[in-house]
């Protein structure tokens, strides 16, 4: 196993790969890519994964209709183009002529209907059913209410997808990127079942296969013959090695054990910065860090003291000192950056800490709270240096309050299978990335059907916004003004709490060429190549 690793220097000199694991020592021609990522997959399942930890393999193993360039720019994918109507509701796609699986069966407009009625059938538990909503028909075939085949999706041939939407939706070409859209093999689901995700198994139609996945270990992806683009992919072995500790992995990316790795120790970020240099890339990344708040369980379903707890949150101190500088201080849901669209702040984020503290005190006292009688609050996170320091950092900040916190860590994986299962807990870390440039991104994980929700947040009139907003994607300013509305109530009833506004925090090895920084952090390994 990777264990060895430290041990094994010489290994890696002679170009041998992953000592001391299941890894075949490739041939002395292949170019292999050892790519850090702080967490493992929780599946390898399209239609049931919601991390980026995921997204990043997912999007090596498959290609969407529509997928991403180094500058994460939507470009065509298993679609080589596409039409709209004039009415902005109806799709039509062209697949790729000659392009196959990696078995060498050909793709088909039948496989996205197939994988596409899957994602919506209540059976499959998709964490993202909800954001195919748009999709005419889908969101009653989530809930029940009708049968798969009712789906606005048909193969018109084998070559051809027609897609009709409920309403235009400005952001839905760039949404067809995301994991939960891309086809599976019809043919391969039938054949394996539950097992078509396992190495050996699994038939995919992007640069890379799935051929070795060791928990907690390596995922190693082999370079597919048969992509349509496959002159042009130059890597032809990608390790994804994962270590949630990122002071450990740092240790390894010096030695050279990997090539790359994401969210970096920030505690060790200017001694970082000092000793790599222009290797370690810090940039602005769309995504939102904050903590999920059981809103349907005593007593954190009182708004009062939902807010009067958001209040109390130094985010300056998490920022500066917690996260060195290397995150922005956040009071919307939506972070900045997302063009047309105001983002909706929690009332309290002109005022001074001094106030914002002598504010959620006095409503902590008017509920009973106090030093006397003690609010007692479990803050769960999963492992990471980063994530310990700020809910050890709350846990200070609260204390004065009256509020006693409790910290309980788990790993990633069993972490966000708590929160997706809907696990009790009082408060949680999580964060949210965007999945396309638009402020339904981050707001759809709160209404009531999404399988995001982790604060199981229900408001009648957040819905009815939500609803009114995805019938006006024709009219882009007064869909934009609906979602900051949106966005004004989730705030004020703090369904989440948001903390902060992320940046991305990567070490990049100078051997890896095509990796491009961009505010999404996708980095598709069919760009990069690697130079010795």
């Amino acid at each position: 196993m990777l264990k060895s690793l430290l041990k094994a220097t010489t290994v890696f000199a002679f170009g041998l790969g992953l000592a001391g694991s299941a890894l075949v020592a490739p041939a002395w021609s292949e170019v292999v890519y050892n790519r850090g990522s702080a967490a493992d997959p929780e599946s390898l399942d399209p239609h049931k994964t919601s991390t980026i930890y995921e997204a990043d393999i997912l999007r090596d193993i498959f290609l969407g209709l529509v997928t991403e360039d180094v500058k994460s720019e939507a470009i065509p994918g298993a679609a080589e183009s596409w039409t709209v109507s004039d009415d902005g509701k109806v799709y039509t796609f062209k697949l790729r002529q000659g392009a196959t699986w990696s078995d060498g069966a050909p793709v088909t407009a039948d496989d996205f209907v197939f994988s596409w009625r899957r994602l919506q059938d209540p059976a499959t538990a998709a964490e993202y059913a909800s954001m195919l909503y748009v999709i005419q028909g889908a969101e009653e075939i989530n809930t029940g209410k009708a049968q798969p085949d009712t789906l606005g999706v048909k193969a018109i041939d084998a070559n051809t997808l027609q897609v009709t939407l409920k309403s235009p939706t400005p952001y839905f070409i760039e949404m067809l990127t995301h994991q939960s859209t891309y086809a599976l093999s019809k043919a391969n689901v039938e054949k394996f079942g539950a097992d078509f995700i396992k190495p050996g198994n699994l038939v995919t139609n992007g640069a890379y296969t799935l051929t070795e996945f060791v928990p907690n270990d390596h995922i190693k992806l082999t370079k597919n013959p048969k992509f349509y683009d496959a002159d042009n992919v130059k890597i032809d072995v990608v390790n994804y090695i994962p270590n949630e500790d990122r002071s450990a992995a740092m240790k390894r990316f010096e030695v050279g054990e990997i090539d790359t790795y994401a969210d970096l120790p920030t505690e060790q970020l200017a001694d970082l910065k000092a000793k790599f240099g222009d290797q370690i890339r810090v940039g602005p990344y769309l995504g939102t860090y904050y903590y999920a708040i059981k809103t349907d369980k005593a007593p954190w379903d009182n708004v009062k003291l939902r807010h009067a707890v958001s209040e109390a949150i130094d985010r300056d101190f998490l920022a500066e000192k917690v996260w060195s500088n290397s995150m922005l201080p956040g009071y919307s849901m939506v972070p900045p950056g997302i063009e047309g669209y105001t983002s909706a702040m929690a009332d309290f984020a002109e005022k001074s800490q001094i106030d914002r503290e002598d504010d959620a005190k006095k409503v902590l006292e008017e509920l009973g709270y106090g030093p006397d009688k003690p609010l007692k609050m479990e803050i769960r996170y999963n492992t990471s240096e980063n994530h310990k320091n700020t809910a050890v950092a709350i846990q200070e900040q609260l204390k004065p309050l009256g509020i006693e916190v409790t910290l309980l860590n788990t790993d990633t994986k069993t972490h966000y299978a708590h929160l997706e299962s809907k696990g009790d807990f009082d408060v949680a870390r999580a964060g949210w990335i965007a999945d396309y440039s638009d402020p339904e991104s981050f707001l759809g994980i709160s209404v009531k059907a999404s399988g995001n929700n982790y604060s199981n947040f229900n408001n009648e009139k957040f819905e009815a916004l939500m609803k009114e907003a995805a019938a006006a994607g024709g009219d882009p300013a007064k869909r934009l003004d609906l979602l900051s509305q949106a966005e004004r109530v989730l705030i004020d009833e703090v369904g989440q709490i948001p903390l902060l506004y992320y940046s991305f925090k990567n070490a990049v090895s100078p051997k890896i060429v095509g990796w491009e920084d961009n505010v999404m952090d996708r980095h598709p390994t069919r760009f990069i190549s690697k130079t010795e």
